[in-house]
């Protein structure tokens, strides 16, 4: 049976059971929920729970804190939550409770948040590691340091307290990094209904129309999807889609500009991650349309490079050697292939990595070097391939035909047992496909 949360409660089970194995019968693991964010006074940001904390529960309240502790007889599962209150949950909508806990979540065993004080030690008491995230929340640091002082305390009465403190991201985060056939079904379903964004941008885009209003059209799909923006949306018409992280959005696109969209959507946690650049009056210009080629030429070689046995970094690089390759057919580079790869001269106009781990977290937990090596690709990662070319506006060492174009194309691919699967393939990529879905939009 599926939760709300798309992940079956074996699931879950599963991989509670596949961390504690890792972490030995003589540890206990801790690891509190995200805490609700003020956004102005007394009003708060929309609560996103803990990426970690989802992973292990799907329980998507505030206030709790999970206690993993294997071997432990009386259940090793322990969640600390909020108690049911009718007062508040009239106010604040319905909660769990410690019933609802055990019964809808698979815990062994549920406390009012408010007797952890009395009852965690016990738990860290007769545990020689400690697995938590040191340094994320410095008010919980200390009152861990607090328990376990506890237990030190009554050393002299035989007590046994943790002695090693271990950074719970090293065991959890390589866990997380491959996905489940589960996890991939809502990874599909988010970069199905981000490529379904997309597309109504490109249908509603003319000369004049805002970035605002592009990025509400987006958006608009993803809460009609019932998903959630997995970041903030980038939309960059003309010179402002050079802007690598560029957040305004208030800005008019002018006739004979591209603009570049930057937005994925969370499903269920899981996260999108697309970007496209199309020609906001539906045809390119013959500057625009080469370096959107060179561009879609680089993603084709870095996509050749994704399957498994191959070093996760060999993508950047096959992307970065057509990048420049291209740069020096077209004049804005000069020298050597050889030459400007040495010499990094690219970074002038392609100045990021070509994609970032994707899962609960748009930029996905996981290492992508092991031993001073780039890691092998292995199937079930997951990750985006995104390289782009940006020319400043004010870059006088180039034509003034080619400034203040930023091009970026993204897709989101899955490493197989054969090779890989694109799960954004169904959005337009070529120049001739964004021109035929924009020459739709009038048809």
């Amino acid at each position: 049976m599926k939760a709300a949360s798309g992940i079956t409660a074996a699931e879950f089970a599963r991989r509670r059971k596949q961390l504690m194995q890792m972490a030995g019968e003589d540890a206990i693991l801790i690891l509190p929920a995200a805490p609700e964010r003020v956004r102005s006074l007394d009003t708060h940001y929309p609560y996103r729970q803990d990426s970690d904390f989802w992973y292990l529960t799907g329980f998507p309240e505030p206030e709790a804190v999970l206690a993993l502790i294997p071997g432990r007889r009386h259940g090793e599962v322990v969640l600390f939550c909020r108690p049911r209150d009718p007062e508040r949950e009239s106010w604040d909508g319905p909660r769990a409770g410690q019933e609802g806990a055990v019964e809808r979540y698979g815990m062994d065993d549920a406390y009012p948040i408010e007797d952890m004080d009395e009852i965690l030690p016990g738990l860290l008491e007769g545990r020689s590691r400690v697995y938590y995230h040191f340094g994320r929340e410095p008010e919980f640091d200390r009152t861990l340091i607090g328990w376990v002082n506890q237990v030190r305390a009554q050393v002299r009465h035989g007590a046994q307290p943790p002695h090693e403190f271990l950074e719970l991201g090293h065991l959890l985060h390589e866990q997380r990094l491959f996905k489940s056939k589960d996890e991939l079904r809502l990874m599909q379903r988010a970069a199905d209904i981000s490529v379904q964004a997309h597309l109504a941008a490109m249908h509603g885009a003319h000369a004049g129309v805002h970035e605002y209003q592009l990025q509400a059209v987006i958006e608009c799909v993803f809460r009609a999807s019932d998903a959630w923006p997995a970041y903030g949306s980038i939309v960059g018409a003309g010179a402002n889609g050079c802007v690598l992280h560029y957040v305004a959005n208030n800005a008019a696109a002018r006739d004979g500009e591209l603009v570049l969209i930057d937005a994925g959507a969370e499903y269920r946690g899981y996260a999108s991650d697309i970007t496209r650049t199309f020609p906001v009056n539906g045809r390119f210009t013959p500057e625009q349309r080469a370096l959107h080629d060179l561009v879609t030429q680089a993603q084709q070689a870095a996509m050749a490079q994704a399957r498994p046995g191959v070093p996760y970094e060999a993508g950047h690089q096959a992307a970065v050697e057509t990048l420049t390759e291209g740069l020096l057919q077209l004049g804005l580079l000069s020298g050597t292939l050889e030459e400007n790869l040495a010499e990094g001269s690219y970074k002038r106009f392609y100045r990021h990595k070509t994609g970032h781990w994707l899962g609960l977290d748009t930029h996905d937990v996981g290492d992508y070097r092991i031993d001073g090596q780039s890691r092998l690709l292995e199937p079930g990662m997951v990750f985006t391939i995104e390289p782009g070319l940006y020319i400043a506006p004010d870059d006088t060492s180039v034509a003034a035909k080619w400034r203040g174009i930023g091009i970026r194309t993204e897709d989101n691919v899955v490493i197989t047992a054969n090779g890989h699967e694109v799960l954004t393939a169904a959005l337009a990529r070529s120049a001739e496909e964004i021109e035929a879905v924009m020459a739709a939009r009038v048809a």
